[in-house]
């Protein structure tokens, strides 16, 4: 469900109890005085790439247009998690497992185990810090974290039974960031995390009625956004990044299902596995007993294609799942919209939204072209920079264009992400 790795990497286990909702004190008025670019940068679980094609999204429109005065803005199938975080980050599920207890914790808790996220890789939150700039995050993945000792300047995290759908709630908190964070207490950078239209995509499917009446209310919330960026006078100084996770696809249920019993698998039994991780989504984990992983391995046979990056954390457990599209790894699925299967698949990719004025990037970094170019009629390297002082946060998306059956169509995407962390 949610937003697994922009800018936030996983460690490895122990627990720790969950303290309820809360939010942190300001900033002391005296450090109240910045003139830099500020950044907000967004995300709208689960909103798929082409769901602003569904509706009439007049808002999301008329940013794409404002962006290309000043930042060019884009839709993209799919970001991929930062480079310098593809290895290390171990984030393959919402959950916190103990393999050696067998415990479990569901997202909700797992937010409150440090050593989950807190693997020696620091946040953006705590590099920006350290450059004496001021952050917050509300309900972002990670937010209520501590990396190496450090938290979030300004944050938020949301209750356990939270209304992730109340329209009132989000504008509530819209004006919180902008009319707070940004504007009174002079916060650098803030990340800012709605829970739809995922919600309504795993409950209703991706086609459904449901979904696009979350589609306008996300239109309606970003037409809210810039009308109140506007109203405190910041929209020349602040810049704004809209994006998500991960797409939906619809799932296959009752007679389109061909159920696949991994007890009935010849071969295969739970009695050589010591833990699994089964639990919901089409991706799964089991490690088998000692001396039993060839035996199992064999009864289910398959790879995992190297460019999914499930090979080298040392939380990954020794064998990975990872179901067809529309079909699901779980014993209790009721869910009629699910995502997590093969990134290349097209319901998975994810959207992107920009809009700013940033500075011109420095003439230090360049970039080469990518090895495969011949095998697209043109390459659009669009890079947006977002200046704090000394401190540059780099997101470059590369858009590589081929030839479809009815036209040109962005057959390619990736996002690289860079903060330097030292003056």
């Amino acid at each position: 469900m949610l937003f697994l790795a922009f800018f936030i990497l996983i460690g490895c286990p122990p627990c720790a109890a969950a303290p309820a909702h809360h939010s942190t004190s300001e900033i002391p008025l005296a450090s109240r005085s910045s003139s830099r670019n500020k950044l907000l940068l967004i995300s709208f679980d689960g909103f798929r790439w082409d769901y602003d094609r569904l509706v009439e999204t007049p808002n999301l429109d008329r940013m794409a247009q404002d962006g290309e005065g000043h930042l060019r803005y884009a839709t993209v199938h799919h970001h991929h998690q930062p480079l310098t975080l593809y290895d290390n980050h171990g984030v393959i599920h919402n959950i916190w497992f103990n393999t050696t207890t067998q415990e479990k914790k569901q997202y909700y808790m797992t937010q409150f185990v440090d050593s989950y996220w807190d693997n020696g890789s620091l946040p953006i939150w705590i590099t920006a810090q350290r450059q004496g700039l001021k952050t917050g995050s509300l309900h972002f993945p990670g937010t209520a974290a501590t990396y190496r000792g450090e938290t979030v300047q300004v944050r938020q995290v949301e209750p356990m039974f939270y209304d992730h759908s109340n329209e009132a709630e989000w504008r509530t908190n819209v004006q919180k960031v902008i009319g707070d964070w940004f504007h009174q207490q002079d916060l650098d950078f803030v990340s800012l995390y709605f829970g739809e239209p995922d919600l309504a995509g795993h409950k209703h499917g991706p086609d459904s009625p449901e979904v696009k009446e979350m589609i306008r209310q996300v239109d309606r919330t970003v037409g809210y956004i810039r009308d109140t960026v506007r109203d405190h006078g910041l929209s020349d100084q602040l810049n704004i990044i809209m994006t998500t996770d991960h797409g939906m696809t619809a799932t296959l249920r009752g007679g389109l299902v061909e159920e696949i019993l991994l007890s009935k698998i010849p071969g295969f039994s739970f009695r050589d596995i010591q833990f699994q991780l089964l639990d919901y989504g089409p991706v799964g984990m089991l490690l088998p007993k000692e001396g039993q992983l060839e035996k199992v391995y064999k009864a289910l046979k398959g790879e995992v294609p190297a460019r999914l990056h499930y090979s080298t954390h040392p939380r990954l457990l020794p064998l990975i799942l990872i179901a067809d599209p529309g079909y699901i790894i779980w014993l209790l699925h009721n869910n009629k919209g699910d995502h997590g299967f093969d990134n290349e698949i097209m319901d998975m990719k994810a959207f992107f939204r920009a809009v700013g004025t940033p500075p011109p990037p420095p003439s230090a970094f360049s970039f080469k072209t990518p090895p495969d170019i011949a095998l697209y009629l043109c390459l659009f390297v669009y890079c947006l920079f977002v200046c704090f002082d000394d401190v540059y946060v780099i997101m470059c998306i590369f858009f590589i264009y081929s030839e479809g059956v009815v036209g040109c169509f962005m057959s390619c995407s990736v996002t690289c992400l860079w903060t330097v962390d030292e003056k």
